[in-house]
């Protein structure tokens, strides 16, 4: 039997299988009028939605005790510890977060300036202006931003962090951020 043939069996198969899941059982005697179908909801454009726009004159940058200082954020739409979100980063050039992971899937759009993803068992990946990578949750990573860079972080949850060693195995963030020391009032 060639290949050719197998497909052309295999597929009679398959559509046997999905005409007899969409025939209904032989006990099933009802008429057509009676069979109850899902109901579908009308649905209508709102004349009360809203565009929210942001421009990046008058966004406010924060910095997190979780992330290098090198790397600024700014909410853009939902709330990043509470849910999925949209965030917008601005970081400096030479900053890396080093290997890390998420509870969360996110996607890194970048905007401006390139950068180096990092995957542990796979190929690294440079990013540049208009390039977007998909980081699946729990997946471990790094990133290190080449020269100035700003770009769009799209979680699929709430943020958290959790920081790795060399083996994969989860570190204090202390061991990886170091805290800025206090200034002194001059005298």
């Amino acid at each position: 039997m060639n290949t050719r043939s197998i497909i052309l069996r295999v597929g009679s198969l398959l559509l046997a299988i999905a005409a007899m899941a969409f025939a209904g059982s032989p006990d099933d005697k009802k008429p057509a009028a009676e069979v109850k179908k899902p109901a579908v909801a009308s649905v209508k454009p709102s004349d009360t939605a809203k565009a929210d726009t942001k421009k990046p004159v008058g966004r406010t940058f924060i910095t997190l005790p979780v992330l290098p200082s090198c790397m600024q954020l700014s909410p853009d739409h939902g709330d990043p510890f509470k849910t999925g979100a949209t965030i917008f980063l601005k970081v400096a050039a030479g900053c890396k977060v080093q290997w890390h992971w998420h509870t969360a899937g996110e996607s890194l759009l970048m905007v401006n300036g390139n950068a180096v993803v990092e995957m542990k068992g796979m190929e690294s990946h440079k990013l540049a202006s208009g390039d977007h990578v998909y980081l699946s949750a729990k997946g471990i990573h790094q990133f290190t931003c080449t020269n100035g860079c700003t770009l769009w972080d799209i979680t699929e949850g709430a943020f958290d962090i959790h920081y790795v060693d060399k083996d994969g195995k989860e570190i204090p963030v202390d061991q990886v951020i170091k805290p800025v020391a206090a200034k002194t009032p001059a005298k």
